[in-house]
């Protein structure tokens, strides 16, 4: 199974909610990148943590992943039921869209795309002011930093972008993204914000599932090492005294023009 495949599995879907929310501060940004025509593209949208929220926003969204798992949580969650919102189950490089969109978003999913593909159909996708909109979470410095052997040790990926966000920090990730995106000579970066911090707290039982949400630790593919993974983590926090994890979120939006060569 391909790191890529973990995501059709419904556990991971369900599993995926624990992922650190966007700082409504994210979706501020956004609106004041969106241009006419108010529609918007999420491209590997999984549940839809941005999309669900940029509705309230914008007069159409349409919601783009691969895994039918994913698109039927979000379809759950919160904002998921909105008539203005349009899932589809679809690779970026090949779904049926409807364009022209006055913005398109990324939530840490870009490096999952095959950049010389999708960077094109963006481009001609966009509206003539349209931008592309990367957006990331990132949560500093691990405050367990015993835990960082075990993720590693289980991983067996421990330079993939999904798990980098998980580990530490989603910055290295980031701009090597943005690096590849650029190096195409077919993004054109033009700006980045960053949002305030916002304190996000999980019980060790949400911890380990957020952790279950990631391509490399999901229970899919540790199999039968999941239940040690799991006794391992949480002997970690009962050495720490720790019943809770917390860590300071912050928002990232990098945008940029997307041109066609």
């Amino acid at each position: 199974m391909s790191l890529g495949d973990v995501f059709a599995d419904p556990e991971v879907a369900r599993a995926y909610r624990q992922r650190p929310p966007y700082p409504d501060e994210t979706f501020a940004i956004l609106e004041k990148l969106l241009v006419e025509p108010r529609a918007v593209l999420d491209v590997g949208t999984g549940n839809g943590a941005l999309a669900r929220r940029i509705v309230r926003f914008a007069e159409r969204v349409d919601a783009v992943d691969p895994s039918v798992a994913m698109i039927d949580e979000g379809r759950r969650l919160p904002g998921g039921s909105d008539p203005r919102l349009r899932w589809i189950v679809g690779p970026a490089e090949t779904a049926p869209l409807e364009p022209p969109y006055g913005l398109i978003t990324a939530g840490s999913s870009l490096h999952w795309m095959d950049h010389d593909r999708v960077l094109p159909r963006f481009a001609a996708a966009l509206a003539p002011a349209g931008r592309l909109a990367i957006v990331e979470t990132d949560e500093g410095s691990h405050p367990i930093p015993e835990l960082l052997p075990i993720l590693d040790g289980y991983s067996g990926s421990a330079h993939h972008g999904d798990l980098q966000a998980t580990v530490a920090a989603v910055s290295t990730c980031r701009h090597a993204v943005d690096a590849r995106l650029e190096a195409t000579g077919r993004f054109i970066r033009e700006g980045e914000e960053r949002t305030r911090p916002v304190s996000l707290r999980r019980s060790v039982d949400d911890y380990i599932e957020f952790l279950h949400s990631t391509s490399e630790l999901a229970r899919i593919r540790l199999g039968a090492r999941a239940d040690q993974f799991d006794l391992e983590v949480r002997e970690v926090f009962a050495r720490s005294g720790l019943s809770w994890i917390e860590r300071q979120v912050v928002g990232i939006v990098v945008w940029g023009r997307v041109v066609a060569a």
